[in-house]
């Protein structure tokens, strides 16, 4: 069989590869979070949603949805969560009445530095002898796929100007 017909080295094949390996890996990220999260109140989601504010600054909920693909209601049920722990806050948003901003407190700014500083450590030794090179490839490849399964999620092709095209 050759490579144009999806042989073993064809990039439809190693493509397959990548997606098998996705889930798996993505459920042992997530269980280590949330062994790194253990005594803090916070779940794995929740962990994203505050690190998407210490990253990103102040958005909306149906911003932070959109940013983590997910529906907006779970999202709303874990800034309320945060709110609670005193870890986010809500304020007006000069842009939408109806719709207010998100933001860290201090509080939770101090909690999302401490939870990164650790998770730092995490990944200097699960990279160790990883070159950045290679981890600067992937990332373009897995936005690059990305990009083409969201595609194919709107049925509608990525631009051919997107990210990796």
């Amino acid at each position: 069989m050759s490579v144009s017909e999806g042989g073993a080295d064809s990039t439809e094949h190693l493509a397959y590869e990548v997606i098998r390996r996705l889930w798996p890996l993505h459920r042992t990220v997530v269980r280590a979070v949330e062994r790194e999260l253990a005594g803090t109140g916070l779940t794995a989601g929740q962990h994203a949603l505050l690190d998407a504010l210490r990253t990103h600054g102040p958005r909306t909920v149906p911003e932070l949805a959109r940013a983590l693909e997910l529906d907006r209601q779970p999202v709303q049920r874990w800034v309320n969560h945060a709110v609670e722990l005193g870890l986010a806050e809500t304020v007006p948003n000069p842009a939408h009445r109806r719709s207010p901003l998100v933001r860290l407190t201090p509080e939770g700014a101090d909690v999302m530095g401490s939870l990164q500083e650790s998770e730092a450590a995490g990944l200097r030794r699960v990279l160790a002898g990883v070159p950045a090179a290679d981890v600067a490839t992937t990332l373009r490849v897995l936005d690059r796929l990305g990009e083409e399964f969201r595609a194919l999620g709107r049925d509608t092709p990525a631009p051919p100007d997107a990210p990796g095209n």
